[in-house]
């Protein structure tokens, strides 16, 4: 089903796309002339496949739950915040904070990520094909951050227990932010992760770690399994 933004108001294709009529069984939709609206496809609730045919605002996908979610486009601030299931891929650039608080999911950025990718992520997966900026792993707390460009300033700084994988070059490191050695279960994990990414050109020895020295925050290894 197409849906047009400039024949329909955001918050009725938001409230269709929230409240399916079971009925009818529709679970593929195409949002054409999105031209930078906010908040498009936020608080998805079910297993359907949105194609946005252009460019996104702030908050695309946000509070997303088990909806798979293409952009042909560029994302604004905040995509797929809080986000808890599913997967958004953008097929361009995503601007600042994509990813925040996400708990679960995975995003997928073709392009650059602008700065503090991934802010207190919660668990989700965040591929980013590209280099992100300045800031990016802020304070993030689980989940895995794969970078296959370069990184900006103070990557991963007040990192709890998100892992960074990175095949360029930082910039510089945030406070308790460290590169740590790669084992077995992370060689899989990135090989997982360039695969759901279809990345080719790069393999996981291509990819450095980092994550918290543990150092900066109240670690106790009697609770390492909570981590």
């Amino acid at each position: 089903m197409e849906l047009d933004l400039k024949k329909l108001k955001l918050r009725n294709v938001n409230d269709k796309l929230q409240n399916l009529d079971r009925k009818k069984n529709e679970r593929d939709f195409t949002i054409i002339n999105p031209e930078g609206n906010h908040a498009i496809c936020a608080g998805l609730n079910k297993e359907m496949n949105v194609t946005i045919k252009g460019h996104v605002g702030y908050y695309c996908g946000g509070m997303n739950q088990k909806a798979h979610i293409t952009i042909n486009g560029n994302a604004g601030t905040g995509l797929g915040e809080n986000m808890m299931s599913g997967l958004i891929h953008v097929k361009g650039n995503a601007s600042q904070s994509a990813g925040a608080t996400a708990h679960g999911g995975t995003i997928i950025v073709d392009g650059d990520a602008s700065s503090r990718c991934g802010i207190s992520m919660k668990g989700v997966d965040i591929i980013i094909k590209g280099s992100v900026g300045h800031m990016s792993g802020f304070m993030a707390q689980s989940g895995t951050l794969l970078i296959c460009g370069d990184a900006g300033e103070a990557l991963g700084d007040s990192i709890y227990e998100t892992v960074i994988y990175l095949a360029g070059k930082p910039k510089s490191l945030g406070v308790d932010c460290v590169e740590k050695k790669m084992n077995k279960k992370d060689m899989k994990k990135i090989e997982d992760l360039l695969k759901t990414g279809k990345i080719k050109n790069l393999k996981a020895n291509n990819f450095k770690k980092f994550g918290s020295e543990r150092k900066l925050y109240n670690f106790n290894i009697d609770n390492i399994s909570d981590y």
